[in-house]
């Protein structure tokens, strides 16, 4: 079970592995906290009054067009996208939105999930919501109350034995790690000893080194031959994706060769894992 923020995060963050793993036989669902209602268009292309005010339509439309490349299961939780803040002071987020509510009652329909699909293994953000939009960081938080309550019965009833659904305890709980710095320093040199420009030269120069990130890299899967359905899963979704911009601008020749992993931190496991770091979301279950 992948737990996102919005449409369009799936297949920005852990899509090859999905797409891996689907292939070899588990079945993945991708749950949605959002409809991305409130972002902005992207894509300059796709910038247009038909598509601005029908936006909640298009996200949706998208999103499936996603989920059928990467073929993988999605559901949506239904939560207001609360948009990204922005000025000095920060502006409050919208009434009602996913970012302000109470993670303990927000969990609720995410555990009721956790009970149907039964799943061994869930990916979401870490704390700091892989960057601090505040539906990452919410998408965190009831993530991890979910990840614990799901085997409690006295925990959520309502969704689990008043609804007929048994507790279930996931195993493994990990967290993304897209955007590390390893792997944009592989990326980057990898460009410069072709003679390419490098998309990376700015985010590097202004990179802030934290002693508490060091040891967050826990789990690299080999996915590298399905870079390519993630790339066709990210342009499916055209607001948010200029085709131009920089997610395509590194070969994906070059990805496999220098850094031809997605990565993880393994935040709990209830199983013994063994030595890190390990190569396999499902290591120690299967």
């Amino acid at each position: 079970m992948a737990v996102h923020a919005h449409p369009d995060d799936e297949s920005s963050k852990g899509a090859a592995s999905m797409a891996r793993y689907v292939t070899e036989g588990a079945e993945v669902l991708v749950v949605t906290c959002t409809g991305g209602e409130a972002g902005s268009i992207l894509n300059p292309a796709m910038d247009k009054p038909e598509i601005r005010d029908r936006i909640t339509e298009v996200r949706r439309e998208e999103m499936e067009r996603a989920r059928a490349i990467l073929g993988v299961r999605q559901t949506w939780l239904g939560f207001l996208d609360s948009g990204l803040p922005e000025g000095d002071p920060l502006p409050p987020l919208p009434e009602g939105s996913f970012g302000t509510l109470d993670p303990e009652a927000a969990a609720g329909p995410l555990v009721r999930l956790i009970r149907e699909f039964r799943p061994q293994v869930i990916t979401t953000y870490d704390e700091n919501g892989g960057y601090p939009h505040p539906d990452h960081i919410m998408t965190h938080k009831i993530s991890a109350v979910a990840f614990e309550a799901a085997s409690d019965p006295e925990r959520f009833p309502e969704h689990g034995v008043d609804a007929g659904l048994e507790p279930w305890q996931p195993l493994k709980l990990y967290y993304h790690l897209t955007f590390h710095k390893a792997r944009i320093l592989a990326l980057h040199d990898a460009m410069k000893a072709q003679g390419l420009e490098s998309p990376y030269a700015e985010r590097l120069e202004t990179w802030i080194d934290r002693a508490e990130d060091s040891n967050r890299l826990t789990t690299q899967v080999e996915c590298g031959a399905f870079f390519e359905v993630r790339d066709r899963a990210l342009l499916a979704h055209a607001t948010q994706v200029d085709p131009e911009g920089p997610w395509f601008r590194v070969p994906l020749d070059l990805q496999r060769e220098a850094w031809p992993t997605e990565d993880y931190q393994l935040a709990r496991s209830l199983i013994e894992v063994g030595t890190l770091p390990e190569n396999d979301l499902f290591a120690g279950i299967r």
